[in-house]
C-alpha cells in the first residue's frame, strides 16, 4: 500500500511517499506567500514532481482551525487560501484522481507528533511544538491525541506570554501571543529575512526565546509532559540552544512538572508529512479489516 503525506505549510508544501514503514521519497515546493487554491494545487504538484501515478491513501495536514463535520479549514491565519476549501477536491485536482474516501486530514502538529512517537519509540505524554510560519502544538498520551478544542489540545501559539518592554500583537490580534514573538513573520520583521542566520546568533536572552521558555513553563503546569520536542523550520534550528533553554525552564519550575522530563528537537522538515502518511495508512487498514 502506497501512502502519500502532504504537509501544507505557511511558506511551502512538503510531500512524502511511503510504502508501509519504507520511505520512498520526499519533495518540497518552492516557497510561496499567501497562495490561493491554484497556488496550492501547483505547490502539491511541484512537490510530487510526477514521481508517483497511483496512491492507495492520502494524509494531509493543514494549519488553522479545522471543522471535522465539513472537512474544511474555517480559519487559517497563515494560509488563508485554505479557508473553506474542499480539501478532498483540492487533492483531486492536484493529483488528478477522484475525490477520496481514504483521505485523512490532520493538524500539522498532530501529524508531526505521530511521526515522532513512532520513530522514537516514546511512551507517556508527548508535547510537540510546531514552530514555523505559525506556532502550533500537539499532545499525545501513549500515542493517542489529547483533544481540548477541535482536533487540538488548545491554541498554544496564541497564549499570552508577554515579555516586559517587548510588547507584541500576534497575527490573530491577541496581545502577547507566542506566535507574535517566534513565528517566522515576527522573526523576519525583527531580525531580517535570513532567519537561520539570526537564530545562529541567539544566546537565549532574546525576547523570542524568553517567550518560548515562558510558554513551555506554562505547558508544564497544564500538561505535565514526559517529552517536549521542538519541531518545524524554526524549532529544529534551536538545537544548539537546548542546554540554555533547559536551564531557563528549570529555574524555579513548578513542582507539578514531571522530574524526568526531556527536551529535544525534531530531526528534519518532513515529520508532519511522514506522520500524515502513516496515519492515513493505518486508517485505511482499519477500514479494510472492518470490511
Amino acid at each position: 500500500m502506497v501512502s502519500l503525506g502532504i504537509d501544507i505549510g505557511g511558506t511551502s508544501t512538503k510531500v512524502v511517499a511511503r510504502r508501509g514503514d519504507q520511505l520512498l521519497w520526499t519533495g518540497q515546493s518552492k516557497f510561496y506567500v499567501n497562495p490561493d487554491k491554484s497556488g496550492l494545487i501547483h505547490a502539491i504538484r511541484s512537490a510530487v514532481a510526477g514521481r508517483i501515478k497511483t496512491v492507495d491513501t492520502v494524509g494531509m495536514c493543514v494549519p488553522g482551525l479545522f471543522d471535522v463535520k465539513t472537512q474544511q479549514v474555517t480559519q487559517s491565519v497563515n494560509v488563508p487560501g485554505l479557508n473553506h476549501l474542499s480539501l478532498a477536491r483540492l487533492v483531486e485536482e492536484a493529483l488528478g484522481e477522484a475525490p477520496r474516501k481514504n483521505l485523512a486530514i490532520l493538524n500539522d502538529a498532530v501529524a508531526t507528533a505521530h511521526d515522532l512517537w513512532r520513530s522514537r519509540g516514546l511512551s507517556g505524554r508527548l508535547l510537540v511544538w510546531a514552530l514555523g510560519t505559525g506556532v502550533g502544538a500537539s499532545v499525545l498520551d501513549d500515542g493517542v491525541p489529547l483533544r481540548v478544542e477541535g482536533i487540538s489540545p488548545g491554541h498554544l501559539g496564541q497564549i499570552d506570554v508577554s515579555i516586559e518592554d517587548e510588547p507584541v500583537v500576534g497575527p490573530d490580534g491577541g496581545a502577547g501571543g507566542l506566535e507574535g514573538y517566534i513565528g517566522a513573520g515576527a522573526l523576519s520583521r525583527k531580525y531580517g529575512p535570513d532567519i537561520s542566520a539570526a537564530l545562529d546568533r541567539f544566546d537565549g536572552s532574546e525576547p523570542p526565546l524568553r517567550a518560548l521558555v515562558r510558554a513551555i513553563r506554562i505547558a508544564h503546569a497544564i500538561y505535565r509532559p514526559n517529552h517536549i520536542v521542538l519541531c518545524g523550520g524554526i524549532g529544529i534550528r534551536l538545537r544548539r540552544l537546548l542546554p540554555v533553554m533547559r536551564t531557563m525552564i528549570d529555574d524555579r519550575l513548578t513542582s507539578v512538572a514531571r522530574p524526568d522530563w526531556d527536551l529535544s528537537t525534531g530531526d528534519n522538515d518532513f515529520h508532519a508529512a511522514k506522520g500524515a502518511a502513516a496515519v492515513a495508512t493505518e486508517r485505511q487498514l482499519e477500514v479494510v479489516t472492518a470490511d
